[in-house]
Protein backbone atom coordinates (compact mmCIF):
# COMPACT_ATOMS: atom_id res chain seq x y z
CA UNK A 1 0.00 0.00 0.00
CA UNK A 2 3.01 2.68 0.76
CA UNK A 3 3.18 4.86 -2.37
CA UNK A 4 6.81 5.17 -4.21
CA UNK A 5 8.63 7.55 -5.23
CA UNK A 6 7.97 9.28 -8.62
CA UNK A 7 4.23 8.49 -8.68
CA UNK A 8 2.30 10.95 -7.39
CA UNK A 9 2.67 14.87 -9.09
CA UNK A 10 4.52 17.63 -6.68
CA UNK A 11 1.77 19.22 -5.54
CA UNK A 12 0.10 15.91 -4.21
CA UNK A 13 3.15 15.11 -2.32
CA UNK A 14 3.33 18.78 -1.02
CA UNK A 15 -0.02 18.43 0.53
CA UNK A 16 0.67 15.37 1.80
CA UNK A 17 3.85 16.83 3.79
CA UNK A 18 1.46 19.71 4.85
CA UNK A 19 -1.03 17.57 6.34
CA UNK A 20 0.93 15.28 8.18
CA UNK A 21 2.71 18.88 9.32
CA UNK A 22 -1.09 19.73 10.67
CA UNK A 23 -1.84 16.45 12.17
CA UNK A 24 1.45 15.50 13.63
CA UNK A 25 1.24 18.84 15.06
CA UNK A 26 -2.27 18.18 16.65
CA UNK A 27 -1.31 14.56 17.89
CA UNK A 28 1.73 16.11 19.87
CA UNK A 29 -0.69 19.15 20.97
CA UNK A 30 -2.99 15.92 22.58
CA UNK A 31 -0.37 14.54 24.05
CA UNK A 32 0.89 16.97 25.98
CA UNK A 33 -2.34 17.41 27.50
CA UNK A 34 -1.98 14.10 29.21
CA UNK A 35 -1.11 14.44 33.11
CA UNK A 36 2.34 12.42 32.02
CA UNK A 37 2.98 12.67 28.25
CA UNK A 38 6.00 10.79 28.44
CA UNK A 39 4.22 7.63 30.46
CA UNK A 40 3.09 6.30 26.90
CA UNK A 41 7.03 6.78 25.23
CA UNK A 42 8.32 3.49 25.78
CA UNK A 43 4.86 1.22 24.69
CA UNK A 44 4.82 3.82 21.26
CA UNK A 45 8.60 2.96 20.52
CA UNK A 46 7.55 -0.77 21.44
CA UNK A 47 4.68 -0.53 18.87
CA UNK A 48 6.48 1.95 16.24
CA UNK A 49 9.03 -0.78 15.96
CA UNK A 50 6.44 -3.87 15.42
CA UNK A 51 4.69 -1.31 12.51
CA UNK A 52 8.24 -1.53 10.96
CA UNK A 53 8.72 -4.85 10.94
CA UNK A 54 4.99 -5.59 9.96
CA UNK A 55 5.32 -4.58 6.51
CA UNK A 56 7.79 -7.97 5.94
CA UNK A 57 5.05 -10.24 6.79
CA UNK A 58 3.86 -10.89 3.40
CA UNK A 59 0.54 -12.95 2.91
CA UNK A 60 -0.15 -14.95 -0.02
CA UNK A 61 -3.17 -13.62 -1.68
CA UNK A 62 -3.60 -15.31 -5.20
CA UNK A 63 -2.70 -13.47 -7.74
CA UNK A 64 -0.12 -11.20 -5.36
CA UNK A 65 0.51 -11.29 -1.47
CA UNK A 66 -0.31 -8.20 0.99
CA UNK A 67 1.44 -6.95 3.90
CA UNK A 68 0.16 -6.35 7.54
CA UNK A 69 -0.26 -2.69 8.10
CA UNK A 70 -1.55 -2.62 12.00
CA UNK A 71 -2.19 0.74 11.80
CA UNK A 72 -6.14 -0.23 13.74
CA UNK A 73 -3.67 -1.59 16.21
CA UNK A 74 -1.50 1.33 17.13
CA UNK A 75 -4.76 3.26 16.77
CA UNK A 76 -6.50 1.26 19.34
CA UNK A 77 -3.41 0.85 21.64
CA UNK A 78 -1.47 4.06 21.49
CA UNK A 79 -4.09 6.70 20.42
CA UNK A 80 -2.91 10.03 19.48
CA UNK A 81 0.70 8.44 20.08
CA UNK A 82 -0.23 6.43 16.65
CA UNK A 83 0.54 8.82 14.15
CA UNK A 84 4.22 10.34 14.86
CA UNK A 85 5.28 6.68 15.85
CA UNK A 86 3.49 5.48 11.71
CA UNK A 87 5.42 8.82 10.75
CA UNK A 88 8.57 7.44 12.38
CA UNK A 89 7.85 4.07 10.89
CA UNK A 90 7.60 4.90 7.41
CA UNK A 91 10.62 7.27 7.36
CA UNK A 92 13.06 4.05 8.49
CA UNK A 93 11.36 1.93 5.79
CA UNK A 94 11.99 4.55 2.92
CA UNK A 95 15.22 5.09 3.92
CA UNK A 96 16.35 1.67 4.89
CA UNK A 97 13.97 -0.70 2.70
CA UNK A 98 13.00 2.10 -0.21
CA UNK A 99 10.10 0.71 1.18
CA UNK A 100 7.46 3.87 0.14
CA UNK A 101 9.36 7.20 -0.73
CA UNK A 102 10.76 10.18 0.92
CA UNK A 103 8.48 12.51 -1.51
CA UNK A 104 5.48 10.61 -0.75
CA UNK A 105 5.81 10.10 3.04
CA UNK A 106 4.06 12.88 3.87
CA UNK A 107 0.81 11.34 1.72
CA UNK A 108 1.89 7.86 3.12
CA UNK A 109 1.80 9.40 6.61
CA UNK A 110 -1.78 10.68 6.12
CA UNK A 111 -3.05 7.33 4.20
CA UNK A 112 -1.75 5.13 7.13
CA UNK A 113 -1.76 7.49 10.14
CA UNK A 114 -5.08 9.75 9.92
CA UNK A 115 -7.06 6.25 9.87
CA UNK A 116 -5.57 4.90 13.14
CA UNK A 117 -6.78 7.89 14.93
CA UNK A 118 -10.34 7.04 13.51
CA UNK A 119 -9.50 3.72 14.32
CA UNK A 120 -8.41 5.27 18.40
CA UNK A 121 -12.13 6.88 18.29
CA UNK A 122 -13.94 3.90 17.30
CA UNK A 123 -12.16 1.34 19.56
CA UNK A 124 -12.80 4.06 22.71
CA UNK A 125 -17.01 3.71 21.83
CA UNK A 126 -17.29 0.38 23.44
CA UNK A 127 -16.25 2.44 26.71
CA UNK A 128 -20.47 3.52 26.07
CA UNK A 129 -22.25 0.04 24.99
CA UNK A 130 -20.16 -2.28 27.40
CA UNK A 131 -17.53 -1.17 29.08
CA UNK A 132 -16.08 -4.32 30.52
CA UNK A 133 -17.45 -7.01 28.75
CA UNK A 134 -15.33 -8.87 27.06
CA UNK A 135 -17.54 -10.20 23.75
CA UNK A 136 -17.88 -5.88 23.20
CA UNK A 137 -14.48 -5.29 23.58
CA UNK A 138 -13.69 -8.04 20.58
CA UNK A 139 -15.69 -6.81 18.53
CA UNK A 140 -14.88 -3.09 18.62
CA UNK A 141 -11.25 -4.20 18.66
CA UNK A 142 -11.82 -6.14 15.49
CA UNK A 143 -13.90 -2.76 14.02
CA UNK A 144 -10.67 -0.92 14.87
CA UNK A 145 -8.36 -2.72 13.55
CA UNK A 146 -10.28 -3.68 10.03
CA UNK A 147 -11.50 -0.10 9.93
CA UNK A 148 -7.98 1.28 9.96
CA UNK A 149 -6.68 -0.86 6.83
CA UNK A 150 -10.41 -0.12 5.17
CA UNK A 151 -10.11 3.57 5.11
CA UNK A 152 -6.41 3.58 4.28
CA UNK A 153 -7.50 1.22 1.43
CA UNK A 154 -9.92 3.99 0.42
CA UNK A 155 -7.70 6.62 0.48
CA UNK A 156 -5.15 4.49 -1.91
CA UNK A 157 -7.94 4.13 -4.16
CA UNK A 158 -8.99 7.84 -3.89
CA UNK A 159 -5.58 8.21 -4.71
CA UNK A 160 -5.40 6.08 -7.37
CA UNK A 161 -8.07 7.53 -9.40
CA UNK A 162 -6.94 10.64 -9.30
CA UNK A 163 -3.14 10.64 -9.82
CA UNK A 164 -2.02 7.23 -10.29
CA UNK A 165 -3.93 5.58 -12.87
CA UNK A 166 -5.02 8.40 -14.71
CA UNK A 167 -2.71 7.15 -17.47
CA UNK A 168 -4.63 4.22 -18.55
CA UNK A 169 -7.69 3.20 -20.42
CA UNK A 170 -11.06 3.30 -17.72
CA UNK A 171 -11.42 -0.35 -17.97
CA UNK A 172 -8.07 -0.90 -17.06
CA UNK A 173 -8.30 1.15 -14.26
CA UNK A 174 -11.33 0.15 -12.75
CA UNK A 175 -9.80 -3.91 -13.05
CA UNK A 176 -6.60 -2.58 -10.98
CA UNK A 177 -9.28 -0.67 -8.42
CA UNK A 178 -11.01 -3.47 -8.22
CA UNK A 179 -7.99 -5.74 -7.96
CA UNK A 180 -6.59 -3.21 -4.88
CA UNK A 181 -9.91 -3.55 -3.37
CA UNK A 182 -10.31 -7.12 -3.19
CA UNK A 183 -7.23 -7.96 -2.43
CA UNK A 184 -7.11 -6.35 0.99
CA UNK A 185 -10.46 -7.11 2.28
CA UNK A 186 -9.11 -10.87 3.62
CA UNK A 187 -6.25 -8.32 4.89
CA UNK A 188 -8.99 -6.45 6.66
CA UNK A 189 -10.44 -9.40 8.22
CA UNK A 190 -6.61 -10.48 9.42
CA UNK A 191 -6.30 -7.30 10.88
CA UNK A 192 -8.84 -7.02 12.47
CA UNK A 193 -8.56 -10.52 14.28
CA UNK A 194 -5.28 -9.77 15.25
CA UNK A 195 -5.43 -6.18 16.64
CA UNK A 196 -8.57 -8.60 18.78
CA UNK A 197 -6.63 -10.80 20.02
CA UNK A 198 -3.89 -8.59 21.13
CA UNK A 199 -6.24 -6.51 22.94
CA UNK A 200 -7.92 -9.36 24.58
CA UNK A 201 -4.13 -10.36 25.56
CA UNK A 202 -3.38 -6.96 27.24
CA UNK A 203 -7.32 -6.44 28.95
CA UNK A 204 -5.74 -9.87 31.01
CA UNK A 205 -2.42 -9.30 31.86
CA UNK A 206 -2.36 -5.27 31.34
CA UNK A 207 -5.36 -3.73 31.17
CA UNK A 208 -4.06 0.02 31.89
CA UNK A 209 -2.46 0.09 28.51
CA UNK A 210 -5.90 0.38 27.03
CA UNK A 211 -7.31 2.82 29.09
CA UNK A 212 -8.80 5.84 27.19
CA UNK A 213 -6.52 8.01 25.36
CA UNK A 214 -8.28 10.64 23.59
Amino acid sequence: MHISDGILPASTCILGYATTGGLTWYSLRQINRAQNPQENIPKASLLTAAFFVASWIHIPIPPSSVHLILNGLLGTVLGYHAFPAILIGLFFQAVFFQHGGLSTLGVNAVMIGLPAIFASYLFQLHYLIGKGNRFVIAMFAFLAGAGGLGIATLIYIALSITSIFTGIGAEAQQTAIYGVFLAYIPLMVIEGWFTAAVVLFLRRVKPELLESKN
